[in-house]
């Protein structure tokens, strides 16, 4: 049996199925109406999105026989322009990630020869990440494909939702990140 809800939305009513956390909150409602959980209900969708959206992702980068982390250090190597060469505390910091991780993701990227260590000419102690010719022909494809599946992803969505869904996670995200 489907349940629906409708939800109200500037005056306009519509008719949506329910999800597994619509169950939840009313879970939560029938134990605990004293509580406001419709927080749950945004917080909730979007943990499980971030799930979903994860292993989407996967799905393609695997196909090139990446990580999600390995897609990121190619990625930021990629855009960051020609020579297509970073620091390791450049990508670690642009990456949000520990020196540990990011120095395992660029070993495993050196083995299968998508980047190299060369010396930073302005630092003869430190080293640079260089994207290989192989790395930036498999990063090419990978982005491709990843925007691809990126546009199928959000399909779903009118483009006055995508645009108002943006704005929203935009103000969310920089509510942390400030």
């Amino acid at each position: 049996m489907q349940r629906y809800f409708i939800s109200r939305n500037r005056g306009v009513s519509c008719t949506m199925k329910s999800d597994r956390v619509d169950k939840i909150l009313a879970q939560w409602q029938r134990e605990r109406p004293d509580l406001d959980v419709s927080p749950m209900g945004i917080i909730g969708r979007m943990a499980r999105l971030a799930k979903h959206l994860e292993r989407a992702i996967q799905e393609t980068f695997s196909e090139f026989g990446l990580t999600v982390g390995e897609f990121d250090v190619l990625a930021a190597l990629r855009r960051s322009g020609q020579p297509y060469q970073l620091s390791p505390t450049e990508l670690f910091n642009a990456l949000m990630v520990s020196s540990g991780t990011m120095t395992h993701r660029i070993d495993r990227l050196e083995q299968a020869g998508l980047v190299r260590r060369i010396p930073d000419p302005h630092d003869r102690r430190g080293t640079q990440i260089e994207l290989t010719d192989k790395g930036f022909n498999v990063i090419e494809k990978a982005v491709e494909a990843h925007v691809v599946n990126e546009h199928r992803i959000l399909s779903v969505l009118e483009a006055s939702e995508s645009e108002a869904l943006i704005q929203l996670l935009r103000k969310l995200l920089v509510s942390f990140e400030e």
